[in-house]
């Protein structure tokens, strides 16, 4: 069963936003006095902005986690100019890439709790969060909003290569490091205070067959990992999920015909996981069909909030809030993904690209209550 965690009482949610968590800003209070200062009563969650190397998402974790790790052997770095470093790949062509060492049937990661550098993070971060919540600069009640990536994106075929043993054996042992760096967030952060999402961008495309991989299977494939790791989410805190279309290389990296699919792999996930889920952020694309927007009717996610990244292309966007209504009347509003690929002095823009859009739902809403 899914039910609404505290704070999340109201029984409508169409005045509310949802970050989704990276900003490209370079410290995480800049980035908390922004959004709350933009975004203020709108916003239950609080992110940090995933600011300085987690802006790149998963990509830090090739040449902070796996390269030089005596179990992987790396296969390929991104090219460089000769007697210069490159860590972040140009494009997805020039990706990190690694494989097992011959022999390895285990995987581990030193330092439980630490060595993926989330918990680290997020204790810096909550120490300024908590700070400003002193000083009454952000509101008593708001959360402090942690974002990890779910095991299948950072662990995925374009890294390891498709071989299912090795795979297998990569994912158990980051897993087991994932799932300790959750349990570590927790007790850093009060449960009351914090909110975990966990951001899923390779088991949206994979269940949609866009990986190379065969799409039987793929559901079931993208959500057994969840059980364990919403288990580690201490009971008082809240959980989203952020499923995403994905950015790299530019946005969309794949444009689904309809969200059948992704309603499918939400549902699912909420069905695998071991406590209950209080948000569900869905992307959409910058399109006014019909088709796209109706398997919105088939969420099955009880009391959850939904998310729809609808605020973007906002010449479109009245259009799309319309179709998007006409299947789910209820719904929160947010960007189709983090905005750490944006400039810095892109954000403001689309800060207020978020209040436009609820003052134009509002209008939406009340035209239609009048009609």
């Amino acid at each position: 069963m899914i039910a609404i965690a505290k704070g999340f009482e109201e029984a409508m949610h169409e005045d509310k936003l949802l970050l989704v968590g990276s900003v490209p800003f370079e410290s995480a209070q800049e980035v908390m006095l922004a959004s709350a200062g933009r975004l203020g009563a709108h916003l239950d969650c609080i992110p940090d902005g995933e600011v300085l190397d987690r802006r790149y998402w998963v990509l830090r974790m090739a040449f902070q986690v796996f390269n030089g790790h005596a179990a992987l052997e790396t296969v390929h770095r991104p090219d460089a100019p000769l007697g210069c470093e490159k860590l972040i790949p140009a494009s997805r062509e020039d990706v990190w890439r690694f494989r097992l060492r011959p022999g390895i049937e285990r995987l581990s990661f030193d330092m439980p709790g630490w060595r993926l550098g989330y918990a680290k993070d997020a204790q810096n971060s909550y120490a300024i969060f908590s700070a400003l919540k002193r000083e009454g600069k952000l509101r008593p009640e708001a959360r402090f909003q942690v974002s990890l990536p779910a095991t299948n994106s950072v662990c995925n075929p374009a890294i390891f290569g498709t071989d299912e043993r090795e795979l297998g054996i990569v994912r158990a042992g980051f897993q087991e490091s994932l799932v300790a760096e959750t349990r570590k967030v927790c007790e850093i952060v009060p449960a009351d205070e914090l909110a975990v999402q966990f951001d899923c961008s390779f088991e949206v495309t994979d269940v949609h067959g866009a990986t190379g991989l065969p799409i039987e299977g793929s559901i079931e494939r993208n959500t057994a990992q969840f059980a364990e790791l919403t288990a580690a989410v201490a009971p008082g805190a809240q959980l989203g999920f952020h499923l995403c279309f994905g950015t790299f290389g530019g946005w969309p990296r794949f444009a689904p015909d309809t969200l059948a699919r992704t309603v499918e792999l939400a549902n699912a996930i909420a069905a695998v996981a071991a406590r209950p889920i209080d948000w569900m952020h869905i992307p959409a694309l910058d399109t006014v069909d019909e088709a796209f927007y109706a398997p919105l009717a088939n969420l099955a996610l009880g009391d959850a909030r939904i998310y729809l990244g609808l605020v973007h292309s906002m010449d479109s966007f009245e259009e799309r809030y319309r179709q998007a209504r006409r299947f789910l009347p209820d719904f929160g509003l947010a960007a189709y993904c983090g905005l750490g690929r944006l400039e810095p002095g892109q954000v403001a823009g689309c800060l207020a690209d978020h209040i436009d859009a609820l003052a134009k739902a509002d209008r939406i809403r009340g035209a239609a209550a009048r009609a």
